[in-house]
């Protein structure tokens, strides 16, 4: 195959640290290449390098053979390059079209032409069988739509080379298989695709060859062929991973007892509809269901985030129904919220301060009625290590970590609250397997103390493996209670899609 890119001994250093050492990555004309390493191992650092973000510290590209040097995104388009961020860059009030053709737009004489941008959008997506609607908001778009605007828009752009980072972090099941049919689809017509994730399967379901990074380091580049997900696993962390023992215990009484919850929504459909279970001591209660199916909404009005309009919660024994936030968590409730940045984490604050919120009213952390920094400190850094927290200081603002390592932080925060019951609401969202593995023993340690734990994840093989029952939701009702023991991924598929209610 021919090759289309080349980056040679790239080397990034900020101060002492060194993000990329001598790091050498090559790409074929058609490929799919994953790059793949757990949180602060350097693969979006050397993405941002070849996309122009960033600067090399020393090291060459060569593009088709020739050296290039690229100072700003501009000039990485104009060579044929296109990145799809973590964080979609698009503006929710215009159109599909309007997003894709932004820079390059048509024009009728000195007016932008939007006939001409709508049929422009309408052909690259049938060409690269890409369904869009031009003429719809974006903002009115669900998430794997607002994805397919931004490959689009990459094309539209003229992108040989695109590179996708985390590109199903923020996907529901249905929509990330339909994501890697598109990549597929994409290499299949000649286009050339870098896919920076953590999701193994995934790797092993598109890639072609597959480049490990391990602290800013090579430690492998081999064809799919002639691999399998434990020794990737092991070039990205070190080590075997050991997996969850899960122990058989009895659950005790009930620690939270929803009934008859209803929330209603816009025009009167309700958000939640008479939801009722509970969760006992000792027992992980799974919540499957495609994002959107009322599983935010139970969250906030279990946290006091949102007004329940019909129905009791209880908290070992407390109604708690429509209480505060503080209140609720006072009386024995953590959470670890769906969204890290807009619920979980205030990004100009430091990682101490991140990790101390919730903590500081406690009395072991005062002294005299103020705050006990010594004692926080020293809490804060055993966390950062143990949850092995890649951070150069717990004074770091948090808005520098990567989203994996802010995870981990809010993770350790809300399981270090001790509580009788912890909300845990997509709690490996954008982390390594390293990482994902420790979280999950956490998890599970919680359940072997006597403690009860909800726990609301797209991702179906985290529900299998740490729940004792899986409930699923579908359009606000729980439409199912099943025993992990015997439930298969299909008979919960089929629930999770509205069959068999």
């Amino acid at each position: 195959m021919t090759v289309l890119l080349e980056m040679d001994r790239i080397t990034k250093q900020y101060g002492t640290f060194t993000a990329n050492d001598q790091v050498s990555f090559s790409l074929h004309e058609g490929e799919i290449h994953a790059i793949v390493g757990e949180n602060g191992a350097g693969k979006t650092t050397l993405m941002r390098i070849l996309y122009g973000m960033e600067q090399a510290t020393s090291g060459t590209i060569r593009i088709r053979g020739k050296e290039c040097q690229f100072q700003n995104p501009a000039a990485a388009i104009q060579s044929g390059i296109g990145m799809v961020h973590q964080h979609f860059m698009l503006f929710p009030s215009r159109t599909v079209a309007e997003n894709i053709v932004i820079g390059k737009e048509p024009k009728k004489g000195i007016w932008f032409d939007r006939r001409a941008a709508a049929k422009a959008v309408n052909e690259l997506s049938e060409k690269y069988r890409m369904s869009v609607d031009a003429n719809k908001k974006v903002g009115d778009c669900p998430v794997g739509t607002q994805q397919r605007v931004e490959i689009l828009k990459v094309l539209y752009n003229g992108a040989d080379i695109i590179i996708l980072d985390e590109p199903t972090a923020v996907l529901t099941p249905l929509e990330v298989g339909e994501l890697l049919v598109t990549l597929k689809s994409l290499a299949a017509q000649g286009k050339s695709i870098i896919l920076i994730t953590h999701k193994l399967h995934e790797v092993m379901e598109v890639a072609d060859r597959i480049t490990v990074l391990r602290s800013g380091k090579i430690t492998g580049t081999m064809n799919k062929a002639d691999t399998n997900v434990e020794e990737i696993s092991r070039l990205m962390v070190g080590r075997d991973l050991v997996g969850i023992k899960r122990r058989e215990r009895q659950p005790g009484k009930p620690i939270l007892q929803a009934e008859g919850l209803f929330v209603r929504g816009e025009a009167g459909k309700p958000l939640l509809d008479n939801v009722s279970f509970h969760v006992n001591s000792g027992e992980i209660v799974g919540i499957a269901g495609v994002s959107g199916n009322g599983q935010s909404e139970l969250i906030q009005a279990l946290t006091g985030l949102l007004p329940v309009d019909r129905g009791t919660v209880t908290l070992e024994g407390k109604n708690m129904t429509n209480n505060t936030p503080r209140s609720i968590r006072e009386a024995g409730l953590a959470h670890i919220p769906e969204d890290r940045y807009l619920w979980g984490a205030a990004k100009n604050s430091s990682v101490k301060e991140n990790a101390m919120m919730g903590h500081y009213r406690k009395p072991a952390f005062q002294k005299a009625g103020f705050l006990d920094h010594k004692r926080l400190n020293q809490q804060v850094s055993e966390w950062v290590k143990s949850f092995a927290v890649k951070t150069e200081s717990i004074h770091e603002r948090a808005q520098n970590l990567s989203g994996g390592n802010l995870q981990k932080v809010i993770v350790a925060r809300e399981i270090g609250q001790e509580t009788p019951f912890l909300i845990a609401a997509e709690p490996t969202r954008g982390v390594d397997i390293g990482a994902m593995e420790f979280i999950h023993q956490q998890i599970m340690q919680k359940r072997d103390k006597g403690e009860a734990v909800l726990l609301i994840s797209s991702e179906l093989t985290e529900i299998m493996t740490l729940s004792d029952r899986i409930l699923v939701m579908y359009e606000g009702k729980i439409v199912g209670e099943l025993d992990t023991q015997t439930a298969t991924e299909e008979e919960i598929s089929l629930l999770m899609a509205g069959g068999g209610h």
